[in-house]
């Protein structure tokens, strides 16, 4: 079963209108696994598909929503994955892919069948972004070893972090879809800090390996009109052009960052002054 849900691009003069209900309703995705269902939220955020994929008692497949108008999903789209879950397997077009926890797998465009299933009696949890494809590239498994390995920040300032840059263009080729992973390490809770914007692409977080009862605060907003948004464990935001995207934690946890858009270059930053942000 597929739920699909759909949102608007948004002005950054509405957004600064917005109460706390709205901006969680336009900007934060929760409740993306439940047992045997395909969670997708369409955004037109460079056209970006979050979703949560969750097989239980039987493998799911990868069907296109209404919003696609096509007989495939991936046919005028490419798909990363990244498994944060137990032993899982993906199947494309009658290859099959074995994903562990923190494992990613690129579908390039024109894929016909993508199947997802337990692997072993561990639950996986599929995390899943795909943007517009104008190329084929071969599909392609990325493990953590052979992703390209950030180490960022400070203990002086808790922002120590591991950035695993796992589907990116110095690691293989995509069309515009960028994803990656960062692990804070124990006692660092900033991510994304100084912070930046780059209005050439929009991005995705979803934040996990967060400690039950402990919680996360997501900024977005222009630098000088920030807002926040506090999230939980496995839950997505979608971060418009015009907005930072930062984060602050109670403890430490790992966020996917996804990204789409006209520029492929990570460092392609306009960075913001820590003490200038309001």
């Amino acid at each position: 079963m597929t739920q699909s849900e759909f949102r608007y691009a948004h002005h950054p003069e509405d957004a600064k209108k917005y109460t706390t209900e709205d901006l969680r309703r336009e900007f934060l995705i929760n409740d993306l696994f439940n047992e045997d269902k395909i969670k997708l939220v369409y955004s037109m955020y460079d056209r970006l598909i979050v979703g949560g994929i969750m097989p239980s008692t039987q493998a799911l497949k990868l069907e296109p929503t209404d919003d696609l108008k096509a007989e495939h999903f991936l046919d005028r789209r490419e798909l990363g994955i990244i498994n944060v879950g137990g032993a899982g397997k993906v199947t494309v077009d009658g290859k099959v892919y074995e994903l562990g926890n923190k494992e990613a797998l690129y579908i390039g465009k024109g894929a016909k069948e993508v199947i997802f299933e337990k692997a072993d009696h561990e639950q996986p949890y599929f995390y899943i972004n795909s943007a517009p494809a104008h190329h084929t590239y071969p599909t392609k498994k990325i493990t953590k070893n052979e992703a390209e390995i950030v180490e960022l920040g400070e203990e002086k300032y808790a922002n120590k972090r591991t950035i695993n840059k796992l589907i990116v263009n110095s690691v293989l080729e995509t069309c515009q879809l960028q994803m990656g992973m960062t692990e804070l390490h124990p006692g660092s809770v900033w991510n994304t800090m100084p912070s930046h914007t780059h209005t050439r692409r929009m991005e995705a977080y979803f934040y996990f390996d967060l400690e039950e009862g402990q919680t996360i605060s997501h900024f977005l907003g222009q630098p000088q009109e920030t807002r926040h948004i506090f999230m939980q464990n496995r839950e997505a935001v979608l971060s418009p052009e015009w907005s930072i995207h930062s984060g602050v934690g109670t403890s430490n946890y790992t966020f996917i960052w996804g990204m789409a858009g006209e520029n492929m270059d990570y460092g392609d930053m306009d960075g913001i002054k820590t003490n200038e942000l309001k």
